[in-house]
C-alpha cells in the first residue's frame, strides 16, 4: 500500500508538472494583445550600419513660367515683413550632379518651406530628397530643420528614410552656391551625411 501511494504521488506530482509545461507553452505562444513588439534588425534584414556622403545641388526656381517653388500660403503681415515672415512655399524642385540646371538630375526635392522667423530670413524646412538615379533610385531621405538662408552653411538633420535609407539618420549641409536677387532663383550646394543599413 505505501508503494502504491509512493506511485500516485509520483503520478500526480508528474501529472502536475506535465499541466503546468502545456500551460506555459500555450501562453508563451500566444497572441499578445500588445501593439509592439522588441526584434532583432536581422529579422528585418538589416545588416552592418554604414555612413554615406551624398553631394548634389539643389535648384529653388521661383521665376519664369515653370517654377519648382510656389507660394502656396500667407498670413495677412506677409507681405510687410522685411523676412517674409508667414509665407509657405511648395517645392518640387530638381536635385542635380552638378550646379549647372542641365546636368545630370539625380533626385527631387519635394515638401515645403516656411518663413519662421520675423527678425531674419529663417526657415522651417520639411523636405523629402527622392533619389532617381544609381543604386539609390527609389529611395528617399527627410529633412527636418531650421535653414537661415543668408549663413553662410547651414546645417539640418535628417531625421529618417525610406528604401535604402530606412533607420536614415544624419545631417545635411546647405551652402548657397547662386543667388538672382531679381528673379529669386537659387542653386544650393548640400551636403549629406547620413547613416543607413
Amino acid at each position: 500500500m505505501a508503494k502504491t501511494l509512493s506511485k500516485l504521488r509520483v503520478s500526480s506530482t508528474f501529472l502536475f508538472l506535465c499541466t503546468l509545461l502545456f500551460f506555459s507553452i500555450t501562453l508563451a505562444s500566444a497572441k499578445s494583445d500588445s501593439f509592439s513588439n522588441i526584434l532583432s534588425p536581422a529579422k528585418l534584414g538589416l545588416k552592418r550600419e554604414k555612413l554615406s556622403h551624398l553631394h548634389f545641388y539643389f535648384h529653388d526656381i521661383v521665376s519664369g513660367r515653370n517654377p519648382t517653388a510656389v507660394r502656396v500660403a500667407s498670413a495677412a503681415m506677409t507681405n510687410k515683413s522685411s523676412t517674409g515672415f508667414g509665407a509657405v512655399v511648395m517645392v518640387d524642385d530638381p536635385l542635380t550632379a552638378t550646379p549647372e540646371r542641365n546636368s545630370k538630375l539625380v533626385g527631387k526635392a519635394q515638401g515645403v518651406y516656411a518663413s519662421a522667423a520675423q527678425d531674419e530670413v529663417g526657415l522651417l524646412m520639411v523636405m523629402n530628397f527622392a533619389f532617381i538615379e544609381g543604386k539609390y533610385n527609389g529611395s528617399s531621405i527627410s529633412l527636418l530643420g531650421r535653414n537661415t538662408v543668408f549663413s553662410t552653411v547651414r546645417e539640418m538633420p535628417i531625421v529618417g528614410g525610406s528604401g535604402l535609407f530606412r533607420f536614415a539618420r544624419g545631417y545635411a549641409q546647405a551652402k548657397t552656391h547662386a543667388f538672382d536677387i531679381k528673379s529669386g532663383d537659387a542653386v544650393v550646394e548640400y551636403n549629406v551625411y547620413v547613416f543607413h543599413y
